[in-house]
């Protein structure tokens, strides 16, 4: 009583045997669109940064011809290369260039925050005249008193005659370098 092969081969479990725990995941037409529309708004992003930031972030050299291309194009040939821009990235893994790109937009929202903090030091530096030095120096230690009290009344002078407020500029610069200086 041998069993023949056929037989034996049916009492193996099979991969296949287990459709039920296969799923297969539906995704709808609607979610289709969305998500080249989210790369196509990626591609848009990448077109308006420039040169300098673009190098930053981690693209292969077809999609950054592609992007420059873009960036020299007007009107409906801009509109397709961008709709091209998102084709290609739907064959690539995005996640790099999008983690690049919020890096770029945090440094850059941080660097705006800082720069309003510097503005409102250098406004009150001049309305307040002698008096703010001491916070500035609590805040930056190595700052020189001597020159930022200068600067500080050269500014009150330049206010006081209407004057083109090149000091009020210096100190800008000055507290910027400080800032810079102590990160």
């Amino acid at each position: 009583m041998t069993k023949k092969i056929d037989d034996w081969l049916d009492d193996v479990p099979d991969e296949n045997d287990n459709e039920e725990d296969d799923e297969i995941i539906w995704v709808s037409k609607s979610e289709i669109k969305r998500d080249a529309e989210a790369l196509k708004d990626l591609g848009l992003e990448l077109v308006e940064l420039g040169k300098n930031a673009l190098e930053k972030i981690p693209l292969d050299d077809d999609l950054l011809m592609a992007i420059e291309l873009a960036q020299k194009i007007k009107k409906e040939g801009r509109r397709r290369q961008l709709q091209l821009i998102g084709k290609m990235l739907r064959s690539r893994d995005v996640e790099p260039i999008q983690t690049a790109l919020d890096k770029l937009k945090n440094r850059h929202n941080q660097q705006v925050s800082l720069f309003h903090k510097l503005e409102v030091l250098r406004d009150r530096l001049v309305e307040e005249g002698d008096d703010a030095v001491p916070a500035i120096l609590e805040l930056y230690p190595h700052a020189d008193r001597q020159q930022l009290r200068a600067l500080v009344r050269n500014a009150q002078k330049e206010k006081a005659g209407n004057k083109p407020p090149k000091a009020y500029r210096q100190i800008f610069q000055y507290l910027r370098e400080l800032a810079e200086s102590n990160d």
